[in-house]
């Protein structure tokens, strides 16, 4: 009787929150076709002007709108980050990320503990992502410029949740990196890593971006030759004042 008690009493919750999801999807629907579906079709079949949305999930919708990336100001080889428009709120991202997920899956915004950094192992993180992703991003998650006019952004702008979610999505130029390739704890320890090295002051001067060697050596080339045109100016000048 206790047990059947216990059932009973959680149906309301239950259906409290299937409702929830029902309402979310029926909203996220009136908003996709008044703000997207000019560019990825009615039902998100996608269009000659932007790709379909079946099947790419919560996480990717979640991610691009986000980041301010979608609704996309203008079309171009790359969508970049940039401030919200004032009708894209965190309540109507959920909505529409709902209603995508309805159409065809795919993968699901993340829950507050599979992104927090606490709980991942920076060290581990750390060698996963010199493996993995330091050829565009940089050691520091700077990112840098890759090719056909796409670049790959700085990490120190994204949260832990468009972290992950870029990971599983595989927005832009980026590969997808699913749960086989690298696990959830995996990627976690990554969240731990990335935001371990935001974090760190540079004691020893200027950052330089943290691109690395490249422009480490650029600005010494650039100071030296400097110093030394600088050098050559003084000692003329002072053997002209002699003679």
């Amino acid at each position: 009787m206790a047990y059947a008690a216990f059932v009973q009493a959680g149906k309301p919750a239950d259906a409290a929150l299937a409702a929830g999801k029902v309402d979310d999807v029926a909203e996220g629907k009136s908003l996709f076709v008044a703000h997207c579906a000019s560019c990825h079709g009615t039902n998100a079949e996608g269009t000659g002007t932007a790709p379909t949305l079946i099947g790419v999930g919560a996480a990717a919708v979640d991610f691009q709108m986000s980041t301010g990336r979608m609704p996309a100001a203008n079309p171009g080889p790359q969508a970049p980050r940039k401030p919200q428009p004032e009708w894209v709120t965190p309540e109507k991202i959920k909505q529409i990320s709902a209603y995508v997920q309805s159409l065809g899956g795919g993968p699901q915004v993340p829950g507050a503990e599979q992104v927090d950094p606490k709980l991942g192992d920076a060290g581990k993180g750390g060698e996963l992502f010199r493996a993995n992703c330091i050829q565009c991003h940089n050691w520091a998650g700077a990112g840098g410029a890759l090719t056909q006019g796409k670049h790959a952004p700085n990490l120190n702008e994204a949260t832990p949740t468009q972290i992950y979610e870029a990971m599983v999505t595989g927005p832009q130029a980026m590969p997808v990196f699913n749960d086989t390739t690298i696990t959830p704890e995996e990627k976690r320890s990554m969240i731990a890593y990335i935001t371990q090295v935001r974090a760190q002051k540079d004691p020893g001067g200027f950052a330089l971006g943290r691109i690395g060697p490249v422009t480490e050596g650029l600005v010494a080339w650039i100071v030296g030759l400097s110093l030394l045109a600088l050098a050559a100016i003084w000692i003329t000048a002072k053997k002209r004042q002699k003679s």
